[in-house]
């Protein structure tokens, strides 16, 4: 099935019975200067009486009346289609962008696929109803005006005809250079929109190092270039006005002039030529229109392009997966190398741990830690080796069923302007008893407790009204929540004092005995108490083991150990 058949199933009665309604409204007007001719010529000079008049009054006014509400109607018809229409690409275009490979979501770029969504589905909406609305009846009046005016005198019909090939030209040029440029301002709204999104994501960073003004000329660059765009597609779709109506100006001057000599040479009438005006007014608001519908369908074309492209980006296939194992390892990486658009992050990494084992991740900034849990919840493939879990290739699992086996607090996680309770149950249907056990192990029911509503109290956007601590035990709490199989918490203790952390940790030990738990830190503190720790130096393992056997044997952990520990002792 076609995607236009797709869009417009269901809503085919609704198009045709507009489409009806608009042809009848247009004809009904096409009739008016017709009807107006014939009283001024024929009724008017024969009547003895005013009723022949009023007979053909009625018949105008019917005309009017029925040219009104077919308009009126069928606009509204058209309106409620184009809404249905562009609210199902949305929902479609939302739920494909949740489920694009991280791959392709990096590709895209994040504003651009919120610009899309808004500002790409609003063109399209456009351009369906001016389509609707004035896509059926401009043709109707453009044409049918063409006939009447042969009907009414062939010899002023010529002279509109000659200046109508000249119209049809310039349209068809300037749309298409419009639908070049639209796409092009189009993308520079994609970079205007990911620097506001940066820019208010990082606004207190920006006041702190007292970069505002900097940020303002930034932003001002990234508009000025935005307006650039916009101007040069409105002033090349705006030309089609001017050279219309000159056109047709010309032409209809032209009919005048040789109206009123076929007038005083008793080849014309009065009546005709005031119809044959009437018709040349019709058909000139007509092109008008026209030309406005193509600079909505070339915004709109642009737009459902970019639209097109997200919706039919196919599923990213894997490479053929390794056999299973079955070994004791729960969760094991065998030579697994992965790059960031041909930059590599991890190389060789072969490491593995058994179910209900800790494991910590340490290494510097850069070195590769997040990679691990983006490979381990397949957000990423590897690009060589295989990353097993329970013996199996991650990429032979359904992705639902393999990430329901995790509990994760990112690096960079969000809390919903909501309550509490619905930021931990995070619409997972969770139990009370499970909701308050998680905020007792992640060390939160003492802040949530403390409040006048306890964990029915709302937070602001972003947690704002919570310090970086509570939202980290409350971030923590959603991940216990659910009783995870594997618990990843990638620097989530950042903001935790030594206390809160230990006493942390002693929960995870003592309550989830059973859940192997993956720690990603900066601070040696938080991973020293692990089964394993893994220490990563740019993409690589420099470091696997035990914390005693890591301070045997790894002199790069022994490195971080002195920084942070033997140096903190001496600077207390």
């Amino acid at each position: 099935m076609s995607r236009v058949a797709y869009y417009t199933k269901g809503m085919k009665k609704k198009i045709t019975f507009g489409v009806l309604l608009k042809t009848i409204g247009s004809l009904a007007e096409l009739f008016l200067p017709l009807v107006m001719a014939y009283m001024i010529d024929t009724v008017a000079p024969k009547s003895e009486s005013a009723w022949p008049l009023v007979f053909w009054g009625g018949i105008m006014l019917m005309c009017a009346v029925a040219a009104w509400l077919g308009n009126v109607i069928a606009n509204r018809v058209a309106s409620k289609v184009a809404r249905d229409i562009t609210e199902k690409v949305r929902t479609d275009l939302f739920s494909k962008t949740l489920y694009l490979s991280s791959r392709q979501t990096d590709e895209v770029t994040v504003p651009s696929l919120v610009s899309r969504l808004s500002s790409d589905t609003y063109n399209l909406h456009n351009m369906l109803g001016m389509v609707q609305r004035m896509g059926i009846r401009a043709p109707i009046l453009i044409i049918g005006g063409v006939i009447m005016t042969f009907t009414v005198d062939p010899i002023l019909a010529l002279v509109l005809l000659a200046v109508v090939p000249i119209l049809t030209v310039i349209v068809i040029i300037l749309s298409k250079r419009g639908i070049v440029l639209y796409t092009a301002l189009q993308r520079a709204s994609d970079v205007m929109v990911r620097k506001v999104r940066d820019d208010y994501s990082g606004t207190r960073v920006i006041k702190a190092l007292s970069k505002t003004e900097y940020e303002g000329r930034s932003f001002q660059n990234i508009n000025d270039n935005v307006a650039a765009c916009e101007t040069k597609a409105g002033i090349t779709m705006g030309i089609t006005n001017p050279l219309v109506n000159m056109l047709l100006n010309l032409g209809m001057t032209a009919v005048i002039l040789v109206g009123a000599y076929r007038v005083a040479a008793g080849a014309a009438k009065v009546g005709q030529i005031i119809a044959f005006t009437s018709y040349f007014t019709i058909i000139l608001n007509a092109v008008i229109a026209i030309s406005r519908i193509f600079v909505n369908i070339s915004k709109g074309s642009a737009s459902a392009k970019r639209i097109g492209e997200i919706l039919s980006m196919p599923e990213e296939t894997c490479k053929e997966a390794f056999l299973d194992r079955n070994d004791a390892e729960f969760i094991s990486f065998e030579n697994v190398s992965f790059g960031y658009n041909g930059a590599p992050a991890l190389q060789n990494i072969s490491f593995g741990i058994n179910k209900g084992e800790t494991l910590g991740v340490l290494g510097a900034t850069g070195s590769g830690k997040s990679t691990i849990v983006s490979l381990l919840m397949r957000f990423y493939d590897a690009d060589e080796g295989v990353v097993r879990i329970g013996g199996k290739d991650v990429r032979t699992y359904e992705k639902e069923q393999l990430r329901e086996k995790f509990g994760v607090v990112f690096q960079n996680d969000f809390l919903m302007a909501a309550s509490i309770r619905e930021n931990i149950d995070f619409e997972r249907g969770l139990r009370d008893d499970d909701i308050d056990n998680a905020i007792r192990f992640a060390k939160a029911d003492g802040f949530i407790n403390s409040l006048e509503e306890g964990k029915e109290s709302l937070l602001t956007v972003q947690g704002t009204n919570f310090s970086g601590g509570q939202k980290q035990r409350m971030l923590i709490a959603r991940a216990l929540a659910a009783k995870p199989e594997i618990l990843i918490l990638d620097d989530s203790s950042s903001a935790l004092d030594y206390k809160t952390d230990a006493q942390l940790r002693k929960a995870l030990l003592a309550n989830f005995k059973d859940t192997t738990v993956i720690m990603i830190a900066q601070r040696i503190s938080s991973v020293r108490f692990a089964d394993k720790i893994l220490v990563l130096d740019k993409g690589r393992i420099v470091g696997f083991g035990s914390d005693e056997e890591l301070m045997k044997t790894c002199e790069t952990y022994k490195e971080i150990y002195r920084s942070q520990v033997e140096e903190g002792i001496a600077n207390d």
